[in-house]
């Protein structure tokens, strides 16, 4: 059976809820709500589900050690799941992307995104498919107590209405091919 593995990036813990660098977790959680997968299990520093879709077993992940080290876990389940590069998707924030937007890609480079360069480590690649979910930026802070910082209430509500179309472009993502998945959605904003 072919497995896909879809990662949410953030921070573990309860400190960092609903902060601009867990974007990618708010989207696993309401994947994991929307296919009514209740039961998590811990394996490799990670926290995911499982749900078989169309004869596809997709691994939704959160891994549980700091962003900037998910690429180790996200390792881990590649080797021991043997699961294809082009069989991975990964949600996360974004600093160049206003909050409310989001952009599909199916490949590239960190963007200086901590997260992403610990995957491209650990992979050895920037091969792998992404969604990235705009957080804007704030150049009079330090990045580091922005993306740590939560969202403000009016920025929640973009950011809810943006998990609305992830729980759409994943529909997608399971039924048509990922060129046209980018068509269909980065135009739209």
């Amino acid at each position: 059976m072919r497995i896909k593995l879809v990662v949410g990036l953030g921070n573990p813990g309860n400190i960092y809820n609903k902060t601009r660098h867990n974007a990618g977790f708010m989207a696993i959680d309401r994947l994991l709500k929307k296919y009514e997968i209740n039961n998590l299990y811990n394996k490799f520093d990670g926290l995911f589900g499982e749900k078989i879709i169309n004869d596809t077993k997709y691994i939704f992940l959160k891994p549980q050690k700091y962003i900037n080290l998910s690429g180790e876990v996200i390792r881990d389940f590649v080797k021991f799941y043997k699961i294809s590069l082009d069989d991975i998707l990964v949600i996360c924030d974004d600093l160049d992307l206003r909050v409310g937007s989001y952009k599909i890609k199916p490949a590239g480079s960190s963007g200086g995104h901590n997260g992403l360069k610990n995957i491209e480590l650990m992979l050895n690649s920037k091969e792998y498919k992404r969604i990235k979910i705009g957080i804007s930026n704030n150049k009079l802070m330090d990045n580091k107590d922005y993306v740590l910082g939560k969202f403000s209430n009016e920025e929640y509500k973009l950011i809810a209405a943006v998990m609305d179309i992830i729980e759409n472009i994943f529909e997608d993502y399971i039924n048509i091919s990922f060129s046209n998945l980018m068509t269909k959605y980065n135009k739209k904003q």
